[in-house]
């Protein structure tokens, strides 16, 4: 178990420590890399998962419900700890809502169960996301254009992808093996990002940020267990759903925060310090999932 738990969590963490220590000595710009990650990369990932293996079934299926209900509860939950502890909703709901499906969830979820989980784990991102850019959005500014997110890359490769599914229309492969290519690009480079915003760790927030780590898995993976009795889901879709459910913060929450302005030093502590403590709650949830569902 011990030896099964390293082979799944070292390639993750190594990858996030070459962009931690890289981002220490170079201090590299990833703004481009990481717009070209969500514009480019990510969408042809999400293209060819869904269109070759999810389909529009996958997207309306109770794994696809599953996960939706992980997300908003999460939200009320976080709703009342905001109230208990008197912290602003619109700081604290968000990084409890949307995970780190991208970041951590796809590789996490790939590496515990085999590729055969691809499709799994893109489902649960790709919810995850959906609300995280439509009901995340609406949260910190109900007068924003939810429109907008139909016409992001992500949610107009997903689309295609369904479309181009639902009428059985043929994509050759030709076509098909670079957009495979181009989309195997965004995970690492999802990880070594992931590893360069470490860098940027502030311990002066780190009650926010503490309270955030712990209370974003356990939330979730307490939601996973009281609704999986309720939903009928495969050995590995539950799985998947226990994974995705403990992960830490999305980095995009901090995005969001300081595009509205929304206390953008709390959320950021909550998001790093909800991911550096991700090496201790991984192993943890892994030791749970695998032998159950492994």
């Amino acid at each position: 178990m011990t030896l099964r738990i390293f082979e799944i969590t070292f390639p993750i963490f190594a990858i996030i420590l070459v962009g931690l220590l890289y981002a220490r000595k170079f201090r590299p710009d990833m703004i481009l890399p990481n717009r070209l990650n969500m514009d480019v990369f990510i969408p042809c990932l999400l293209f060819s998962v869904i269109y070759e293996r999810a389909g529009v079934s996958g997207l309306f299926g109770n794994l696809a419900l599953a996960t939706s209900i992980v997300v908003l509860l999460s939200g009320v939950i976080a709703l009342i700890v905001s109230r208990l502890f008197s912290i602003n909703p619109k700081s604290l709901c968000p990084p409890i809502m949307f995970a780190n499906g991208g970041n951590l969830g796809i590789p996490l979820i790939v590496l515990s169960f085999g590729d055969v989980a691809l499709t799994a784990a893109v489902i649960c991102f790709v919810i995850g996301n959906f609300f995280h850019i439509t009901v995340g959005s609406y949260l910190l500014n109900k007068h924003s254009n939810i429109l907008k997110v139909f016409t992001s890359p992500m949610i107009l490769a997903v689309m295609l992808a369904m479309l181009l599914s639902l009428f059985e229309i043929t994509v050759s492969n030709t076509l098909l093996e670079p957009i495979r290519m181009i989309g195997d690009i965004c995970v690492p480079l999802m990880l070594f990002s992931l590893g360069v915003r470490l860098v940027d760790m502030k311990l002066s927030e780190w009650k926010i940020g503490m309270l955030a780590a712990i209370l974003a898995p356990v939330s979730g993976v307490i939601i996973v267990l009281l609704i999986l009795p309720f939903i009928e889901l495969t050995r590995l879709e539950q799985g998947a759903l226990f994974l995705f459910g403990a992960l830490p913060p999305a980095v995009m929450n901090y995005m969001f925060a300081e595009h509205y302005k929304q206390e953008p030093s709390k959320v950021a502590a909550m998001v790093l310090f909800g991911n550096a403590f991700s090496v201790v709650s991984i192993p943890i949830a892994l030791v749970y999932v695998l032998p159950r569902f492994g």
